[in-house]
């Protein structure tokens, strides 16, 4: 049974970690929220109704942001969902503090929301990390099962991500380590043809 709460913020690793929305096109194989209802010893992610932008920016504003070392947008759901939100807790953040502010998004955004929504980034955040999974469009759309089954979603990624360099000082695509060393290959070589870093992660971070 999925435990619920209003976990909008929670702490680890000297980050701050905002969980603004559960919403997600994706159900992705591998996903905490399939086994879990927290991440890493958090209270239960699993949010009691949509949080508002006032209750999002009512619990910020019971921290010290200038305090983390960085601030994320990164729960149990797709941030770029509510991307009205994202944004403007964005713009308070940068009103009040100087740290750095990044977001682990899908790449999804534009299918979301049926535009461009890269601009709208510009000024706000300082790192966009994108979800590669997988080296090629099949294998992404088995891996991550998103909702648009007749949408090439692997593209839409790898637009999302060389467009988001116009406005985001830093963005990089991210898989697992567990993938192999030959995925890994893969995957840079497809990080190198849009002109971002590429990321490699232990499964457990």
């Amino acid at each position: 049974m999925k435990k619920t709460a209003m976990t909008i913020s929670y702490e680890l690793w000297g980050k701050l970690y905002l969980n603004i929305t559960n919403k997600c096109p994706c159900a992705c194989t591998f996903c905490l929220r399939q086994n879990d209802d927290g991440a890493y010893g958090s209270d239960p992610l699993w949010l009691e109704h949509q949080p508002t932008l006032e209750e999002v920016l009512a619990n910020l504003k019971t921290r010290d942001l200038s305090s983390y070392e960085e601030i994320i947008f990164c729960g149990y759901g797709e941030p770029t969902s509510e991307l009205d939100i994202l944004l403007e807790t964005a713009k308070y953040i940068r009103s009040v503090c100087d740290t750095p502010i990044r977001l682990n998004t899908n790449g999804l955004a534009n299918l979301i929301h049926g535009r461009k929504t890269e601009p709208d980034f510009k000024g706000l955040i300082d790192t966009v990390s994108i979800s590669l999974n997988a080296s090629e469009s099949e294998a992404y759309m088995a891996i991550t099962r998103p909702k648009w089954k007749d949408k090439d979603c692997f593209a839409e990624l790898l637009s999302f991500a060389k467009d988001m360099k116009q406005y985001v000082p830093n963005v990089v695509l991210t898989v697992v380590d567990v993938i192999g060393e030959e995925e890994i290959a893969k995957s840079q070589k497809v990080a190198d043809s849009v002109g971002v870093k590429l990321r490699v992660r232990p499964l457990e971070s």
